[in-house]
């Protein structure tokens, strides 16, 4: 039996599409992935505002970077922390949120990785009705180190930054003195060294920034994300704050 051309194309589509791969709906957090100019792809959760529309207000934009703990297992492990439990939850938030899943043999300040992200960040921009001027990095541990880098090579695309218990590179400090920055991390962290989120923030201010803030949290180990992101005081601190004003 022949099959028709076009049948033969769907069939072929449907097999190469990611089996989750779900149009985005407002006010629901759904699996994508981006196909990557290496021939590869990355992975990602998207929410989008129960109020966006393509036609309408453009919308804050998030991007949250996950931690070594959840390369591994399927992209819905991504929501374990951070943003995106709180959306898996059932939260609404006023963001547009991508929250993509690293590959356990790389990691987010890797160069391959600071690749696919600048190239996800693409995507959205040109995708979705997002505010260039509200576009906000944060991340944690591994998450932190990728926020960190990300931050300090491209400043110029993100109105603020908020790596959670991550560590940089203070030579590039410099690079950081106009962007707001928010650091937190837990003083008893064996894993990450309280000490890396330090040193980032001094090199900041020795550089002359002024729009940096570290909140250091007593007795607290590695786990610190749990405090920063169910703080509120962090997301009314980024809704303050706008690329346009760090000129």
């Amino acid at each position: 039996m022949r099959i028709h051309p076009l049948v033969s194309l769907s069939l072929l589509l449907a097999l190469t599409l990611p089996a989750f791969a779900e149009n985005p709906a407002p006010g629901k957090q759904v699996e994508q992935s981006l196909a990557t100019t290496d021939g590869g792809s990355i992975p990602y959760l998207l929410y989008l505002p129960k109020d966006y529309s393509a036609t309408g207000i453009k919308v804050p934009f998030m991007l949250f970077l996950h931690g070594r703990g959840e390369s591994d297992g399927p992209l819905s492990v991504v929501a374990k922390w951070g943003p995106p439990r709180r959306l898996a939850a059932g939260e609404q938030m006023k963001y547009l949120v991508v929250s993509p899943q690293c590959p356990r043999a790389s990691a987010w300040n890797r160069d391959d990785q600071q690749k696919r992200l600048l190239e996800l960040l693409a995507h959205i921009k040109k995708t979705y009705n997002i505010d260039d001027d509200r576009i906000y990095l944060t991340g944690l541990s591994m998450g932190g180190f990728g926020s960190w880098r990300l931050a300090a090579d491209h400043p110029e695309m993100f109105a603020a930054v908020a790596p959670v218990c991550g560590a940089g590179d203070p030579t590039k400090a410099a690079n950081l003195v106009k962007l707001p920055v928010w650091a937190w991390h837990g003083t008893e962290d064996t894993a990450v060294k309280f000490e890396k989120s330090v040193e980032m923030v001094e090199a900041i201010k020795a550089a002359g920034g002024a729009k940096v803030r570290f909140t250091s949290l007593e007795h607290i180990g590695h786990f610190s994300w749990q405090a920063a992101y169910q703080s509120q005081d962090l997301y009314q601190w980024f809704d303050q704050q706008k690329a346009s004003q760090n000129k």
